[in-house]
């Protein structure tokens, strides 16, 4: 097998915080495959047709830390997202992916980013002339208040990560000068971040990919908003056995991703849901299922009237393969950083609200015909 000639083509580095994870395991595997066989998984991405500048062989190479004592390989195979057949062939080469161990949990903030730093100056070296992409992948965290922060010096000396070493990454790649793409529902995306990005010349996306149930609930939402027919109540369920599911049966981590689900409907229709019963009749669960590992289910009630106030109702069912559905965005979204600063944008991007459930930035679309649109538009400022 014979990889694709990078000459022609700047590489694109991925540096994955969570790297052996469900995700972040299956983006290794995705994007060793375009390296070899592009016709693989250049279908699935968007940006194949919204930046279709971009070197449709565009190498991609993956390095990350995750606290996982396992090698990638061994996690891909435990992860169970991906039959054999898909990653044996590539296995040589995810062998030599380097996945380091996290900063220690004994150091303070300044002491994680600083590892941290060191770690990317050695990865660079490792991959010259490659644009970096820092994708955090890490698992949901409990919510942190870090607005009070003025400065990253008050941060240093007054913040322990201990709670949330999101942060950690976050600051050491916008001191890099590497964008930074927040799939997770941890908010890293805080005014001192904000600004050292801004004024570093760093883009920002985030938070919490937007891959099945939600993507969904935001096109239906819209359809129904549309046609003026109004939604009376919505209750979703969602199980999964993998490690996310896992970690969300813990309601303070559970706290922001279930925040984030249930109020994007009320910003796509523009009123609360449940308003004349004088209570939220937007009900979100989630549960963890063992025997499902990543092949997640979800189910939606969706109630709401028409003409003459007559009751209708929705039933939907996805049956769905989380980190299958989340690669993909993964990989679009490093493609998006990589030409978003090469276009000379700084900051949060929230044009990139398509891919995400709490896109961050003002101004951020909300309808998913304003999103698409909203896409578009950032593609020809961009320059494609």
């Amino acid at each position: 097998m014979t990889a694709s000639d990078p000459s022609n083509s700047q590489s694109l580095l991925l540096m994955i915080a969570g790297a052996k994870g469900a995700v972040g395991s299956t983006v290794a595997v995705a994007s060793t495959a375009m390296r070899y066989q592009p016709e693989l998984v250049l279908p699935s991405l968007t940006t194949k047709h919204l930046l279709p500048g971009l070197d449709s062989s565009q190498p991609v190479q993956v390095v990350g830390w995750d606290a996982t004592d396992t090698t990638l390989l061994a996690a891909i195979e435990a992860q169970g997202v991906l039959s054999e057949n898909i990653w044996k062939p590539y296995a040589d080469e995810l062998e030599q992916v380097q996945v380091r161990t996290p900063p220690a949990d004994s150091l303070d903030l300044k002491g994680q980013v600083e590892q941290l730093n060191q770690d990317i100056q050695e990865f660079r070296a490792l991959y010259p002339n490659t644009k970096a992409v820092l994708i955090n992948l890490l698992p949901a965290a409990v919510p942190e208040n870090l607005h009070r922060f003025k400065s990253l010096s008050q941060l240093y000396s007054e913040f322990d990560p201990i709670n949330l070493p999101d942060l950690s990454y976050a600051i050491a790649a916008v001191l890099a000068g590497i964008p930074v793409v927040n799939f997770t529902p941890n908010e890293v995306e805080i005014p001192v971040v904000i600004n050292e990005a801004v004024k570093r010349g760093v883009p920002i996306s985030g938070r919490d990919g937007k891959t099945g149930q939600t993507y969904l609930k935001v096109v239906l939402a819209s359809a129904l908003k549309a046609r003026n027919l109004f939604v009376d109540g919505w209750y979703s369920l969602n199980i999964l056995g993998n490690q996310d599911g896992k970690n969300l049966m813990d309601p303070k981590r559970a706290a922001g991703k279930l925040s984030n689900k249930t109020e994007i409907l009320d910003e796509i229709l523009g009123y609360p849901v449940g308003e004349r019963y004088g209570v939220s009749s937007h009900q979100v669960q989630i549960d963890y299922y063992p025997p499902r590992g990543d092949a997640k289910e979800a189910w939606d009630v969706i109630d709401f009237l028409g003409l003459f106030g007559l009751p209708m109702s929705i039933r939907l069912n996805l049956q769905g393969r989380d980190s299958v559905l989340a690669t993909p965005l993964v990989l679009d979204l490093a493609r998006w950083m990589v030409a978003l600063q090469r276009a000379g944008r700084s900051g949060p991007i929230p044009e990139l609200a398509f891919y995400y459930k709490q896109p961050v930035g003002n101004d951020s679309p909300v309808t998913f015909q304003d999103q698409l649109s909203r896409l578009r538009e950032l593609a020809l400022d961009c320059g494609y």
